[in-house]
C-alpha cells in the first residue's frame, strides 16, 4: 500500500485543495511513491446531520454550520479509516501548499509515535496543544480514531471541539514533532517544505471578499472579548461586521498561490469555468484571473533566486 496524502476540505476552499493537490504532485521527485486524495465534507452526511445544533469549544458555544469556512475541520481524523488503519498517512488543510518534496516526511522514522506534528505556538506543547493542520499518522496505531463517533459526542456534551482539534484528547506519549517547516505558519523560505496560509483574515485568494468564517470568541488577554463578540453575532448574524479578507502581508506568498494556480489552468486541473463559478459564489476574489495573468509561473520567476 503506499502512503497517501489527504486534503479535506468543503466546498469554500475547493479551488485552494485542488490547487495543494497540484502542489504536491508537481514538486515531488517521488510523485509516483505516494497517492493524493481529498476528503471532502460533502461525502459525509453525518456530518450534515448535527446542522444547526450547538456544540462546545473552548469554553464558548457554537453552532455547527456547514457553511462555515472551516466546516472540514473534524475530517482531520478520517484518514486512519480511510485506509484501514494500515500504512502511513499525512492529513493538510486545503490552505497548505507544498514547496518542498512531501516524500521524506512520509516515510520518515516516527520512533513508535502514532501522530507526528508540530506545536500551535510558543510554549503550547507545555499546555498539550498541538497543531493538527499538518499531521504524519501510523494507521495502525490510532484504531480508536472513528470521526463519526467522536464527532457526534461534540453535541453529546462529551468533547470539547478545541481540545480534539488540538489532540488534548491523545495520550501525548503517542505524538512527536517534527520540524516547523512541514506546516510553516505563513512563513515562506527557501526551507519551508509546507506552507500553511493559516491565519485566514489574509489567505491571498480571498482578498476583498466579505469575511466568512467566524473569529475566535475567548481570547486569554482580552476576558471581555467574547462576551462582545458573542453579542455581535446574535445582533448581526453570524458574520455581521466581520469585514473584508485583507492582503497577505508577504507578496511572495500570493505570488507562490497564483503561480501555482495559473498553472493548474494552463494543464486544465482547474478551468476557467471553475473559477469564475467559485467567484461568484465568493469563495475567490473577483480579481483572479486579472492577477494569475500577471503572475509569472514558478519556472519563468522562481521564488527564491
Amino acid at each position: 500500500m503506499k502512503p497517501c496524502v489527504f486534503i479535506h476540505t468543503n466546498h469554500k476552499q475547493i479551488v485552494g485543495a485542488t490547487v495543494a493537490e497540484y502542489a504536491l504532485k508537481r514538486n515531488s521527485p517521488n510523485a509516483d511513491k505516494f497517492d493524493v486524495a481529498l476528503i471532502h465534507t460533502k461525502d459525509y452526511d453525518f456530518m450534515r446531520a448535527h446542522e444547526g445544533q450547538e456544540f462546545r469549544r473552548g469554553g464558548t458555544t457554537r453552532t455547527w454550520r456547514m457553511e462555515d469556512l472551516q466546516s472540514f475541520t473534524p475530517l482531520r481524523f478520517m484518514p486512519p479509516k480511510l485506509m484501514g488503519y494500515q500504512g502511513r498517512a499525512v492529513v493538510i488543510d486545503p490552505d497548505i501548499f507544498a514547496a518542498g518534496d512531501i516524500y521524506p516526511l512520509l516515510t520518515r522514522d516516527m520512533q513508535g509515535k502514532a501522530i507526528m506534528c508540530r506545536t500551535r505556538g510558543r510554549g503550547q506543547a507545555i499546555k498539550g496543544a498541538f497543531a493538527s493542520s499538518v499531521m504524519l499518522l501510523d494507521c495502525a496505531k490510532l484504531t480508536h480514531w472513528d470521526p463519526e463517533r467522536e464527532f457526534a459526542e461534540l453535541f453529546e456534551g462529551k468533547r470539547d471541539y478545541l481540545s480534539w482539534i488540538s489532540l488534548r484528547m491523545e495520550d501525548p506519549e503517542t505524538i512527536g514533532l517534527f520540524e516547523t517547516y512541514w506546516n510553516d505558519f505563513d512563513k515562506l523560505t527557501p526551507e519551508t517544505r509546507l506552507l500553511h496560509n493559516t491565519k485566514r483574515k489574509t489567505q491571498p485568494w480571498k482578498t476583498g471578499l466579505p469575511v466568512d468564517f467566524i473569529p475566535a470568541e475567548k481570547v486569554r488577554l482580552l476576558p471581555g472579548w467574547g462576551a462582545l463578540m458573542r453579542l455581535r453575532r446574535r445582533l448581526f448574524g453570524d458574520y455581521g461586521l466581520l469585514g473584508h479578507y485583507r492582503p497577505h502581508p508577504d507578496p511572495n506568498q500570493e505570488r507562490f498561490f497564483f503561480g501555482l494556480l495559473r498553472e493548474c489552468l494552463e494543464k486544465g486541473i482547474v478551468t476557467e469555468a471553475m473559477l469564475q463559478h467559485e467567484m461568484q459564489h465568493n469563495h475567490v476574489r473577483h480579481d483572479a484571473l486579472q492577477v494569475v495573468e500577471r503572475t509569472p509561473t514558478l519556472e519563468m520567476k522562481p521564488l527564491f533566486a
